[in-house]
């Protein structure tokens, strides 16, 4: 069976009930002997035992992970930053997107476990995984043939789902959820240092991007995701806040009835016609898919606005999954493209 495109995969995710989850990655008390409170609230005992809720669970891991699976690039590419690569015994979905060029050499040796789906439960439990780290509570999916939460909790394999890919936030999700993994999982592999680097340098990225575009007119922009003839818009979640951050006025927002509980919703070309976007931006997650778009968009939507204006802004997929840099990378790439005067030079 094909891997499921970026949306499709999230409609299933909702359609089986997945886990529920709060709305933030809160750090509870550690277990075990000997515990002292850390200034920062967090609760650690001497035996490294540490304790955090994650998509309304509560998980618990005792001592530094030393066998780890990128359940996504995103993921892998999040982990190897973090110095990780030596505890890597995994990566999936390698073909969903490549990882950046200066992490490729670093990954080559890290086994293969999948190419475009998530690994079937076979394949992930054959490296011995003691944490695996997922962009969203899809690759959990024991209907689908992967190892679900429950028989990684009962092989003794700790499951981590990025903060914005829980399924009651996925609505809510911001940018900045990232920066809660980014403080997780700092903790869990004890690389505090490397994390902090890490969301400092992506606040200073937003904290430009805001300089930059301050006070500017926002355009009218919608988000779509187009699979052969049907048309979806993007309303709510992470996607919505990352055009929010770059300067955007989305024409779909979560006020709107068609996402009272979903992020994303099909609509008919005359639905978007009669917002009259001044931009459009689109996810794809090939070169084939973002022409396939392209081609659509401008047969279907030649007076458009977006489109006699040449601004169809194409974005990976793969970089708005929840958890990953991508997203931060995302806003000042939107936002280029929409305020590009306020980036000349």
């Amino acid at each position: 069976m094909n891997h499921p495109n970026a949306l499709t995969r999230r409609r299933r995710t909702r359609a089986i009930g997945l886990v529920g989850a709060t709305t933030s990655l809160l750090l509870l008390t550690g277990c075990g002997a000997g515990v002292a409170a850390s200034t920062d609230g967090t609760t650690e005992s001497d035996d490294t035992s540490l304790t955090i809720e994650n998509c309304g669970r509560e998980l618990t891991i005792t001592g530094v992970p030393a066998a780890v699976v990128g359940m996504s690039p995103s993921q892998t590419e999040l982990l190897l930053r973090l110095g990780l690569v030596d505890r890597m015994v995994g990566q999936a979905q390698v073909d969903t997107t490549a990882l950046p060029a200066d992490l490729a050499e670093l990954a080559a040796d890290i086994p293969v476990l999948s190419d475009a789906q998530p690994p079937a439960r076979e394949e992930l439990f054959v490296v011995h995984p003691d944490f695996v780290y997922s962009p969203t509570t899809y690759e959990f999916t024991a209907e689908q043939g992967f190892a679900s939460l429950d028989q990684l909790e009962e092989s003794g394999v700790d499951a981590y789902v990025a903060t914005g890919g829980c399924f009651d936030r996925r609505m809510e999700g911001t940018v900045d959820d990232l920066f809660v993994d980014l403080e997780n999982l700092g903790r869990i592999f004890q690389v505090e240092d490397e994390a902090a680097a890490m969301i400092s340098a992506a606040q200073t990225e937003l904290d430009t991007v805001a300089a930059a575009i301050d006070g500017l007119d926002k355009p009218k922009v919608a988000q779509v995701y187009v699979e052969g003839t049907t048309l979806s818009a993007i309303g709510a979640g992470i996607e919505y806040d990352i055009l929010r951050l770059a300067g955007a006025d989305n024409v779909f927002g979560p006020d709107d009835d068609a996402f009272s509980d979903f992020f994303a919703a099909q609509i008919s070309p005359e639905a978007l016609a009669v917002e009259a976007p001044d931009a459009i931006v689109f996810s794809a997650s090939n070169p084939a898919q973002e022409q396939a778009t392209r081609d659509y968009l401008t047969a279907t939507f030649p007076d458009l606005p977006a489109v006699a204006n040449d601004r169809l802004i194409a974005v990976s997929a793969a970089d708005t999954f929840p958890g990953t840099l991508g997203n931060v990378a995302l806003v000042r790439r939107i936002a280029e493209a929409l305020h590009p005067d306020a980036f000349a030079g």
